[in-house]
């Protein structure tokens, strides 16, 4: 059995689910740190998904199904606690609504952040290096830049956002390479020869590159960026090719090694084979304790939680796709995705193996 660096993954990353409080101020524990970087989404009702971090603050709100710039709510997440974070009366009604059943995905990065000068701008990087998660805000010059990140290796995943002004969220992966970005906000496949916005550079051990795409880097705008970097026995970032010809509910599709069990998963098609316009799908431990993981959320999507019949199986050492519909599993068509482990002491070999 092979031992990992993070023998424990809940101490770096972990889904809570909570009740809604009639907008009565509450406090949500059980998180087991105190989150840097928090995502949460009313499962009940439809409304934006909340995504908040320490080093912006916790009062200053985006949404990954929003391309709107940074809104300050101060009613809403109103502080990050040692085992949790709190909330507000929340007048808009996102995460503290009636008594509606909500969902929060929490990272841990390292505090408020401090300066970094590794780059060609000087950024505020929060990082966590054992974990390989960083959160960085810097400015935009509208020049070819260079941006540090923290981490000490090179992240695979880049998300960045406007916060000054009205963008969409742009991805930098390591699987679709530095010519080429996903929208967290879209359900378009990635795109190809785009020079402007990583300046066809990928990330160093130091740095990120941008280029000159407005998305990433207006003149004297401001921008917040997620960092992630593999980390065995914690994360683990990917891609595999569907394999169904035809949109079936159930379907033998393809087994995803990433040598843990996982706690979150989220996928996307970035490449198409048929159908196009496929949706991001998120699905964690919590929500569905139990195989097959069929409730799911859509982070470019402000709809409430849904189900459908078998999509994916959380394994001890990967996941297992189960559908042949098309946002899963269109045949030819390459998906990326994201997982975090829940247990990492799993063996090296890469068949599917028990179910929960």
């Amino acid at each position: 059995m092979a031992y990992t660096t993070i023998n424990k993954p809940s101490e770096y990353f972990n889904t809570v689910l909570y009740q809604s409080n009639n907008g009565t101020p509450q406090s949500i524990t059980g998180v087991g740190f105190q989150p840097d970087f928090l995502w949460v989404k009313d499962r009940t009702a439809g409304g934006a998904h909340v995504l908040v971090d320490a080093v912006r603050g916790s009062t200053k709100w985006l949404g990954s199904d929003q391309t709107s710039g940074e809104v300050t709510r101060a009613d809403q997440v109103t502080s990050f606690d040692s085992d949790g974070f709190s909330l507000g009366a929340d007048s808009g009604n996102f995460i503290n609504y009636s008594t509606n059943n909500n969902v929060s995905w929490n990272w841990l990065a390292n505090g408020s952040g401090v300066s970094n000068t590794d780059g060609s701008i000087t950024s505020t990087v929060s990082a966590n290096t054992t974990s390989g998660f960083s959160i960085v805000k810097y400015v935009g010059t509208g020049s070819n830049a260079t941006v540090g990140h923290g981490l000490g290796v090179a992240p695979k995943i880049v998300l960045v956002k406007d916060l000054s002004a009205t963008a969409s969220w742009r991805m930098f992966t390591e699987m679709t390479g530095n010519e080429s970005q996903l929208a967290l906000d879209q359900t378009s496949a990635a795109d190809s020869g785009n020079t402007t916005m990583w300046n066809s550079t990928s990330p160093t051990t130091t740095t990120f590159s941008i280029g000159t795409h407005p998305n990433v880097n207006t003149s004297s705008n401001n921008y917040i960026t997620y960092c992630f970097a593999e980390k065995k026995g914690f994360s683990k970032f990917g891609s595999y090719v569907g394999n169904s010809p035809t949109s079936q509910a159930e379907y033998n599709g393809p087994f995803i090694y990433t040598g843990f069990k996982p706690a979150f998963v989220i996928l996307k098609q970035a490449i198409v084979g048929i159908v196009s316009g496929q949706a991001w799908y998120m699905h964690d431990n919590k929500r569905t304790p139990y195989n097959p993981s069929s409730e799911y959320l859509k982070p470019s999507s402000s709809d409430a939680e849904a189900s459908a019949p078998p999509l994916i199986d959380l394994l001890s050492n990967g996941f297992k796709v189960n559908s042949g519909y098309s946002a899963y599993n269109d045949n030819g068509s390459t998906f990326i995705y994201m997982a975090f482990a829940e247990n990492p002491l799993v063996g090296t070999n890469n068949i599917p193996a028990t179910a929960r």
